[in-house]
């Protein structure tokens, strides 16, 4: 604790000329910007969170919703696009308002950077002084804020791993994750491209044309909540070849190509047609065009969806206790030429920012909550539930001879599909209960002060001994004796790591920004339209009106904006490579 207040109290001279500078729109005036008190007293409120990642509209129940009220007499109201139709609507319309919202979690970069010109962040400088957690990861701080008149922003998903080395833990981000025990069943087929992915799916499919619940299955089933400059689940399949967005540019983790999304020949086109191929032999989900994220999510739980591109989705859905026991879940396959990209640890923070709105009621407590998110304590019960997430201690883990484990009750919860909570700890399912805020202040693997042991409990020797079973057996068996995911790519050759830079991009000017949204609506459009075309000339049909219609749009302009922004990112790669790798 000293080491932390000493840092604060050698912030203090720096942060009291920040905030004298501050040019933009302040909170409601205070005598007393001291974080440091007992929140619990204080009058309640309800505070409306503008989150771009939560998958969850409404007032933050359950655990988690009573754990906050607890601390800080809160209640959290959760504002997500996500769940508001995507895009960007719902951002725009509230911008235009004046209030996005009293907490916010926003992409750095442009998002953060009109957030800050427009008086809609408040210059959180004078709450820094006192705060007890956040100190510790002051370099990401200021980078973060690098330029600006205050602190109006807190980096996410910090870590002290160095930037060379995957962030992502047992699993990687990306892959490609199949019901192993049908991958299985079909014999162990030989998996050499992404295309060749389509007769192992059809063969499964077959064997399985409905599933537990009576209700049809496929191999693949789609979503529209998450796009933006792009068809989303369109991208993935670019992630196992090590390529990752920049806008309508697409960038090989170690700045050896650039491509157009929209050119014919690159990766985000193969993957359109891998979906038509797909849809043309009866693997996709006719329902995708329609569902949303969560309607889809409950289609893994009931074993209807045979690919996940995600570990966090699949896994998360469907690999219970109880299925694995049975020899039952989702693995990743040997595709042989995949390269798959894996993002490196931050040392600047991830994508995303904390900030508190200009127009917030009560500041103080939204920076003493924020602030704690950092904590030992915040990190466990707030962190992203796909990112392995233990929960509060006492509930459902424990400390056990010196090393975490979690409990009886933490292992129906989390392993075994779910479990109702003590009604001393809010009740209800464990499951509706987990934060909705869906990021991690911290990066899971990094370790906890408190245990020295990670904060993610799928790294913990005990988490390790007690999901051995069927299914993880006969994957490691086939796999070379692999213990997980990144064990079997690292020792395959088959990760890309790009470096953690925190780059972000800057603010696109007006006209960039008027073509963006028109061209990056026709690409949606049209992506949908060649994914579900009735014969391949359709399919070429619809990529030349597409590429067509860019072009007369004026996409060229947005190109170079992001290519140059994609070769300044792996620019910053190689720099922070150099200083921290």
């Amino acid at each position: 604790m000293k080491t932390r207040k000493a840092i604060a109290l050698l912030m203090a001279p720096v942060l009291g000329t920040l905030s004298l500078g501050a040019c933009t729109a302040a909170g409601p005036e205070e005598t007393n910007t001291s974080i440091d008190q007992d929140w619990s007293q204080a009058e309640p409120i309800t505070v409306d969170v503008y989150d771009g990642l939560a998958n969850y509209m409404g007032i933050q129940g359950g655990w988690f919703g009573k754990l906050v009220k607890d601390k800080f007499n809160m209640e959290l109201n959760i504002i997500a696009p996500n769940v508001a139709g995507g895009g960007d609507t719902l951002y725009n319309t509230r911008v235009a308002g004046g209030d996005l919202g009293d907490l916010i979690v926003v992409d750095k970069g442009q998002q953060l950077d009109e957030l800050v010109e427009g008086g809609l962040l408040l210059d959180a400088s004078p709450y820094y002084e006192s705060m007890e957690f956040l100190p510790d990861y002051d370099p990401a701080v200021q980078k973060l804020n690098d330029g600006k008149e205050g602190i109006y922003a807190f980096p996410t998903q910090v870590s002290s791993i160095k930037p060379t080395e995957s962030s992502e833990g047992v699993d990687p981000t990306f892959g490609p994750f199949l019901r192993w025990d049908y991958y299985a069943e079909a014999g162990y087929p030989e998996i050499g491209t992404l295309e060749d992915l389509l007769p192992v799916l059809a063969t499964m499919q077959d064997a399985h044309p409905t599933a537990d619940n009576g209700k049809p299955t496929y191999a693949i089933s789609l979503f529209k909540d998450w796009d933006g400059n792009m068809m989303v689940t369109a991208k993935q399949p670019a992630t196992l070849y090590g390529y990752d967005e920049m806008g309508f540019v697409l960038a090989k983790a170690d700045g050896s190509d650039y491509q157009s999304i929209i050119d014919s020949d690159s990766e985000y086109v193969r993957a359109l047609r891998f979906y038509f191929e797909a849809n043309q032999m009866g693997l996709v989900d006719p329902e995708s065009t329609t569902q949303n994220y969560d309607t889809m999510f409950s289609k893994y739980q009931s074993g209807q969806v045979l690919l996940s591109w995600w570990p966090w989705l699949g896994q998360s859905a469907y690999n219970t206790e109880q299925n694995m026991a049975a020899g039952k879940g989702f693995e990743l396959v040997p595709m042989q030429d995949q390269e798959i990209f894996s993002y490196g640890a931050e040392v600047y923070g991830g994508k995303q920012i904390f900030g508190i709105g200009s127009g917030a009621e009560d500041p103080a407590r939204l920076a003493a909550f924020i602030d704690w998110l950092y904590s030992p304590e915040g990190v466990n019960s707030s962190a992203s539930e796909t990112m392995g997430a233990a929960g509060p201690e006492g509930l459902t883990w424990e400390v056990v001879e010196g090393e975490p484990q979690l409990s009886e009750f933490g292992n129906k919860a989390i392993l075994q599909g779910g479990a109702d909570v003590p009604a001393e700890w809010g009740g209800g399912a464990y499951k509706d209960g987990v934060s909705t805020l869906n990021v991690s202040a911290v990066l899971p693997i990094d370790v906890n002060p408190e245990t020295d042991f990670p904060y993610s409990y799928k790294y913990w020797p005990s988490y390790l001994e007690t999901v051995a079973n069927p299914l993880k057996e006969d994957w490691s068996e086939h796999m070379g004796g692999a213990a997980t995911t990144m064990d079997y790519l690292k020792d395959n050759g088959q990760l890309i790591v790009a470096p953690g830079s925190s780059y972000a991009a800057p603010t696109d000017e007006a006209e960039v920004e008027a073509i963006r949204n028109q061209v990056k609506a026709s690409i949606v459009e049209h992506s949908w339209k060649m994914v579900f075309a009735k014969d391949e000339a359709e399919f070429e049909s619809l990529l030349a009106a597409l590429q067509e219609t860019a072009e007369g749009l004026g996409v060229e302009q947005v190109l170079e904006v992001d290519m140059a922004n994609a070769k300044a990112q792996n620019e910053a790669r190689e720099s922070v490579a150099k200083e921290f790798g």
